[in-house]
């Protein structure tokens, strides 16, 4: 043991830990180790605010990232056939260490200098690998060759003599002849061994040799994203060919359990990008620790690289927020071609038109959006609250290739639809917001189980405190209680007090788009709804929300898109399928209504609903949906399936029989299959017209009074006539 770690694998005694706790503030630090005031991180990250649940997970799924994706695992290869053949730094990537300027570039005939003095800064550089195969460092660890150059330097790979001969990496750790302030460094590393997660390489030890110091770690073989980004160029040729969005959301929701992990210690990774993260096997891993920081740590030095790293990572130093940052980049970098990632647009994205992967997936690209924002507070909150997001946009996805694979939401309630007799858009059906179960009132408002508005603000008074969630749940309240009295002046009131003190909250976005929706505020729902979309881009709620803002303000288009992609990706928003339904009939497509309607599971108790739906979008008439032969043919074969009230299933009947006859006049052959059961060939006006009586005298044994009689005068109109 020395200085309290054993000098073989590097680990403190048993039941002991060199980690120092760190504080629970986020601290800011540069480069030159000026101290700021610290600063922590908040639980609302945008205007509209953040998921109040979503702590990093410190566990891992035993399936590969989600589960959603096939992922072929990474076949295992000899360690040694990975070494690089002849070590060299391309040109093109010799820069400063200090100053980041170019250096070691040829000068007309003259070869560039491996090493030297950089001519800007003065500071010396050495690309030449500083271990060569037979060198044996720390006693311990005989080296077979280098693997790559990376940001710190050189790394290689080893046999460790001393352990199973089993393979491990080196990597350089500082190159300084200052013994001193290598010790230094060495001593505050060792933390890292203290780092156990199954997605994150593990660190063996610290260790000096001729004055510089190298990190030991576990050797992964595998594939880096950045392998993965350059394999597929080469065989596209040469041209770029970046991942498919579903891989990389897959590759990167993995890896963010380790994230979670090193930030509920306080570290922060700091240079996360392609080249730092490998596939091996069925697991994704992170690899390079040598940026890793104490997020209190004020002195140490920082490490990134251009084009991924937080833009106040110079000024304010690193956080969660900064990670998450560069998660966000990474995103952007393997799924499209991202020119101009590291000058033009490498503190930004791109337009959403740039490329046809975010306009297609537009929840993906505001994924990337709040990920990346300029101001760290408008982040996700924490990198369990991004994965979740990520789960939600990769649903989207999957589903988009006609896999509905859905999951609750962890913010929102499903659809409230209790109107099962219309299929009409109601501000009503929309899910709520889940009580954040850490709220000091949640117990209390978890006990309301009346739902009059009046009665709910009644007990609403006699909460134990007045806490955010007790406010929200009364602004929901005046809502219902204004769409009651047709004023709502109470519920804007409410909203604009709760604005004065706390008007990041996305949930209070949520209640002002309802608001808008009751007061039949379109422009402003829409806008309200959009914030929530922007904060919560996994999210389907705010999508439904924004179809029905769009339907209700007459862009049956554009409201057809938000509905299509909430019923593809969750076929239980079943007012979902209705709104898509009911757009595409609008704009003539009665097979697409009925394609809508069909995507209701049968297990939902809108299921009959929905099916009675799919039969009036064939046969009722419609100014941009002309009925034809087979609509009519299609919808007597769905009221043959139908499970309903013998009445209603009379009155579909009627509707379909009145449009066969419109028909029959018309001139057009009328299939014998339209009265029912399985007949063939044609059918003339008197049998549809005494199927038509049928239909009107079965709907008038369950009718009353003056319908009742009104229905068998339908059915004596209808009745052909005949000499009996």
């Amino acid at each position: 043991m020395e200085d309290g770690y054993c000098d073989t694998c590097g680990l403190a005694p048993a039941g002991k830990s060199g980690v120092p706790q760190p504080r629970t503030a986020t601290a800011a630090s540069t480069r030159s180790g000026t101290q700021h005031s610290s600063r922590t991180t908040g639980s609302l990250s945008t205007r509209t605010g953040g998921s109040r649940r979503g702590s990093g997970r410190t566990g891992s799924s035993r399936r590969f990232g989600s589960g959603l994706v096939e992922i072929t695992p990474i076949a295992k290869v000899d360690p040694s056939s990975t070494l690089m053949a002849d070590p060299q730094v391309p040109e093109s990537k010799r820069y400063c260490a200090k100053c980041n300027n170019p250096v070691g570039r040829s000068h007309g005939d003259r070869p560039g200098r491996t090493s030297g003095f950089c001519p800007s800064c003065g500071e010396a550089f050495n690309f030449t690998p500083k271990l060569v195969k037979g060198d044996v460092v720390g006693g311990q660890y005989e080296v077979a060759g280098a693997l790559a150059h990376g940001g710190l330097g050189w790394v290689y790979l080893a046999v460790d003599l001393r352990v199973s001969k089993r393979w491990v990496v080196l990597k350089g750790l500082l190159n300084s002849g200052d013994e001193d302030a290598l010790a230094a460094a060495l001593a505050e590393q060792r933390f890292l061994a203290e780092v156990e997660h199954p997605n994150i390489v593990k660190i063996y030890n610290f260790v000096e040799h001729d004055g510089a110091g190298y990190i030991v770690m576990e050797y992964v073989g595998g594939k880096s994203l950045k392998d993965m980004l350059k394999s597929r160029m080469q065989a596209n040729g040469g041209a770029a060919d970046p991942l498919p969005l579903d891989q990389a959301l897959e590759f990167v929701i993995e890896i963010m359990p380790a994230f979670g992990y090193l930030h509920e210690r306080g570290l922060i990774f700091c240079d996360f990008k392609p080249d730092n993260v490998i596939q091996s096997g069925d697991q994704m891993r992170l690899i390079d620790l040598g940026g890793v920081v104490h997020v209190d740590d004020q002195e140490a030095a920082l490490y990134g690289t251009v084009g991924y790293q937080a833009p106040e990572m110079a000024t304010d130093g690193p956080s969660i927020a900064s990670d998450l940052y560069t998660i966000g980049r990474t995103l952007a970098v393997l799924t499209t071609d991202f020119r101009g990632y590291q000058s033009t647009f490498k503190e930004s994205l791109p337009d959403r038109d740039s490329f046809e992967l975010y306009k297609t997936h537009e929840a993906f690209y505001r994924l990337l959006d709040r990920a990346t924002r300029p101001n760290p507070h408008d982040r996700f909150v924490d990198a369990g609250e991004m994965q979740e997001q990520m789960l939600g946009v990769l649903r989207q996805v999957v589903a988009a290739q006609g896999t509905p694979k859905p999951a609750p939401s962890k913010v929102f309630t499903g659809e409230l639809r209790t109107d099962l007799k219309s299929d009409a858009p109601r501000w009503q059906d929309l899910p709520t917001p889940l009580i954040d179960l850490t709220d000091p009132a949640a117990g209390f408002l978890a006990s309301i189980t009346v739902t009059d508005p009046a009665e709910v603000l009644a007990l609403l008074k006699h909460a134990p405190q007045e806490t955010v969630e007790v406010r929200l749940r009364a602004i929901r309240a005046q809502i219902d209680l204004g769409a009651r009295s047709g004023s709502f002046g109470d519920a804007i009131a409410a909203r604009d007090a709760f604005v004065g003190a706390d008007g990041a909250d996305w949930r209070l976005a949520w209640y002002d788009g309802l608001l808008a929706l009751a007061g039949q505020d379109w422009a402003k729902a829409r806008e309200r709804f959009d914030a929530v979309w922007s904060a919560l881009p996994g999210e389907l709620a705010p999508q439904l929300a924004l179809g029905f803002a769009e339907e209700l303000a007459e862009r049956q288009k554009v409201a057809a898109g938000y509905y299509d992609v909430v019923s593809r990706t969750d076929p239980s928003y079943t007012t979902a399928a209705a709104g898509l339904a009911r757009c595409r009939l609008f704009g003539g497509d009665r097979s697409g209504a009925v394609e809508a309607y069909q995507r209701v599971p049968g297990t939902s108790s809108a299921y009959a609903i929905s099916q009675v739906g799919a039969v009036r979008a064939l046969v009722r008439p419609h100014p941009s949906a002309l009925v034809d032969i087979k609509a009519l043919t299609d919808a007597a074969a769905l009221i043959e399936r139908l499970e309903v009230e013998r009445a209603q299933l009379a009155e579909l009947r009627a509707e379909l029989l009145e449009q066969a006859l419109t028909s029959l006049r018309g001139g057009s052959r009328i299939p014998a299959a339209v009265l029912g059961g399985p007949r063939t060939g044609d059918t003339g006006e008197k049998d549809v017209r005494f199927a038509l009586e049928d239909a009107y005298r079965e709907m008038a044994r369950a009718a009353h009074g003056p319908e009742k009689i009104r229905l068998v005068d339908l059915a004596n109109a209808a009745r052909p006539r005949t000499r009996t």
